[in-house]
């Protein structure tokens, strides 16, 4: 079992404007899920959120837009929340989860004071267009690629549960070892039912499987973070996610759903005797 566990704080500045058809995502607005939506959270809303995640223990705070990518607008938004949040919680590592993105997007959005990026693969390439036809996998794959040449570091993963085979979780875990990630988010689909996706067929047994198999296809990645989906996947069981090969949870609430108490998280890993990071290796 790992000593320190990475902990992470997701923040939503933009919610539920995509236009994309992700059969996964409830911030599409084609499916009317039932969720809050708005263009841009208020700075200082955003920013109490960055000190109540710093007080909590996280290192990272992902700044995350709802849209395909990343406009001209959104790009400035991004820039101009990273660098009010450095004032304020200058301890915290800044990551951008923005969609697709160019080179010159990801060099500018460096400069602004983020230091990884987040896009995942979501699944196999093969399995894709069951779950997304508005844009390519290869798109995703490339901005991962994009990611690396700008020398931000990345982040990448999946979700499983979505009406995939061993095969596509295999092939993903596949393309993600060959993008060489600092961290591997694995996520469990939530199931919302304004979304056309059956609910998550997956067992807690099985689904430790998939972290074990995780950490040992994608094994140089210094982080395999358990992110959404955990509370409902593992209910009584979170403990075990560490025993099977995670070092990092998110903390807090998800981008629609909500999480359970910061200080459960941190009740748990007290007993269970791990020691939060304090810096990032």
């Amino acid at each position: 079992m790992n000593e320190e566990i990475f902990l992470c704080s997701i923040c939503n500045i933009n919610s539920g404007t995509c236009k994309e058809d992700c059969k996964f995502c409830s911030q599409s607005v084609r499916y009317k899920a039932d969720i809050e939506r708005y263009k841009q959270k208020p700075m200082e809303q955003i920013l109490q959120e960055a000190q109540t995640a710093r007080d909590n223990g996280a290192l990272g705070f992902c700044l995350v837009t709802a849209d395909k990518g990343l406009t001209d607008k959104s790009l400035k938004f991004v820039c101009d929340v990273a660098k009010e949040v450095q004032k304020v919680a200058p301890e915290l590592r800044l990551i951008g989860c923005n969609g697709t993105a160019t080179l010159e997007q990801l060099l500018i959005l460096k400069g602004s004071g983020i230091k990884a990026y987040n896009h995942n693969l979501e699944t196999s390439e093969t399995f894709y267009p069951n779950i997304c036809t508005t844009h390519p996998w290869s798109e995703r794959y490339e901005t991962c690629q994009n990611v690396n040449a700008a020398g931000l570091t990345l982040i990448s993963g999946g979700i499983f549960g979505l009406g995939e085979s061993q095969e596509d979780r295999v092939a993903m875990l596949q393309s993600l070892k060959s993008l060489n990630p600092s961290s591997v988010p694995i996520n469990f689909y939530h199931h919302n039912v304004a979304l056309e996706l059956e609910p998550n067929p997956l067992t807690t047994d099985e689904a430790l499987a998939l972290i074990r198999l995780t950490r040992k296809t994608v094994d140089k990645a210094q982080r395999i973070m358990v992110a959404g989906g955990r509370e409902l996947m593992f209910g009584e069981r979170q403990a075990e996610i560490f025993q099977n090969g995670a070092n990092s949870i998110v903390i807090g609430n998800y981008l629609t759903t909500k999480g359970r108490g910061m200080h459960q998280d941190l009740e748990m890993l007290r007993s269970l005797h791990l020691e939060v990071a304090k810096k990032v290796n």
